[in-house]
């Protein structure tokens, strides 16, 4: 529901979406899953370390990753947005997300799936060195980020060599509510809706500084490159989730039409197809030298803050356009919300979860060594494996979870 519109508001469709399901951003879902799949087939089989400018943009494929932290940003911190734009419990009636509720659905749409991939790619390929079930816990908490000393070689243990962006995720789901109390102590200075937009947004900017801070600490006086991997240094793009989900709640706080806000979420909703080619254009220069070596080259401190930025570009570019979208139908609802987009949204979970089982497996089924084998060949038979595992997990395993949840909340 809006957080605050007078009688000359205006017409609430041509206002963004702020509550229920957005069908479009199932399909940013798929893309982004997708992409990391795309990105992983390139760089097991080498194709991204080629020479050339396909291979270059291949190299880039983790571009993708900060997608998901920017949907979990807006999606996630929108309720506590409205809430603390609304006023203090009591004053207007408006009461602030429970967070043992949200900690337990995060829980139920996390962890299930991802337990029983975990079981598959420990007790698969790294025994007899799991054997030990305390070896397991760093994964099954999600903390194998922040592991001082790990027994497994390299970033993780192969079939799990994404789970390191789940581990930001969760580090995130745990900090939120306390991020969101620190905001609304913030927003409380504010009179009315709008001048607690404004000390939210200020607040969010403020956050997101956090990362570049933290690539600095990370490179100085030495370069601590496993830093990386923690939630600071991927702060960045969770802000700017956020700062999307404040503007369009912003703009429902306005009661003139021709508000700064107004006007600018209706220009990005509006210069969607300018907006995806500023994010090309942004992916184009993120793929080239100015932004650091491919796949394992350690990066100096400039170029990890170029890279950085240009990673944020993209994705706000990519994706304010869907955030700030109607409740109307639209071009862009239409290609990212269609059926067979909002299928592979409720897959790209699963999808995210086994592609790197799928490639491991599918290696070592035939026996080729990592950095060989055709691209294409091998992404055609993967993308079908981690499709069918996908389903299965969805099924099986991750609607059931969320029917906990419903059956909790009655």
């Amino acid at each position: 529901m809006p957080v605050h519109r007078g009688p000359a508001a205006g017409d609430v469709r041509d206002l963004p979406a702020v509550g229920g399901h957005l069908d479009a951003m199932d399909g940013v879902r798929a893309v982004a899953s997708f992409g990391v799949l795309v990105y992983h087939v390139a760089s097991t089989t080498g194709a991204s370390l080629r020479e050339g400018f396909l291979p270059a943009l291949l190299s880039r494929g983790d571009i993708a990753v900060p997608i998901f932290f920017l949907l979990s940003g807006f999606l996630l911190y929108r309720p506590w947005a409205r809430e603390a734009m609304e006023g203090t419990e009591g004053t207007e009636g408006t009461t602030p997300p429970r967070v043992g509720d949200y900690l337990w659905k995060r829980a139920l749409r996390i962890l299930p799936a991802y337990w029983l991939v975990v079981a598959v790619a420990l007790s698969l390929w790294s025994w007899p060195r799991a054997a030990d079930p305390v070896s397991w816990l760093p994964f099954l908490l999600l903390v194998q980020n922040y592991v001082p000393d790990p027994w497994w070689a390299g970033a993780s243990p192969p079939g799990l060599g994404q789970m390191w962006s789940l581990s930001v995720e969760m580090t995130f789901y745990l900090a939120l509510p306390l991020i969101a109390v620190a905001l609304r102590a913030l927003a409380r200075r504010g009179a009315d809706p709008v001048a607690r937009a404004r000390l939210l947004l200020t607040g969010v900017c403020a956050l997101a500084l956090v990362s570049p801070l933290w690539a600095i600490f990370s490179h100085l006086p030495v370069h601590r490159p496993e830093l990386g991997l923690w939630l600071p240094r991927s702060m960045l793009y969770f802000a700017t989730g956020m700062a999307l989900a404040v503007v369009s709640l912003w703009a429902h706080a306005e009661t003139d039409p021709d508000a700064p806000v107004r006007r600018l979420t209706r220009g990005l909703r509006e210069s969607w197809v300018t907006c995806w080619i500023i994010a090309a254009l942004v992916y184009a220069v993120a793929a080239s030298p100015v932004a650091g070596g491919r796949l394992f080259e350690i990066q100096d401190l400039w170029t990890d803050i170029f890279e950085m930025t240009l990673y944020t570009v993209f994705v706000l570019a990519l994706l304010a356009p869907v955030a700030l979208q109607t409740s109307e139908p639209s071009p862009l609802r239409s290609l990212l919300g269609n059926r067979a987009m909002r299928y592979l949204g409720r897959i790209s979970y699963g999808v995210f979860l086994w592609q790197f089982v799928v490639i491991v497996g599918w290696y070592e089924l035939t026996g080729q060594q990592s950095f060989t084998g055709g691209l294409l060949t091998t992404l055609v038979v993967c993308t079908a494996f981690t499709v069918l595992l996908a389903d299965l997990s969805h099924r099986l395993v991750e609607a059931p979870s969320l029917r906990l949840h419903r059956l909790r909340r009655r």
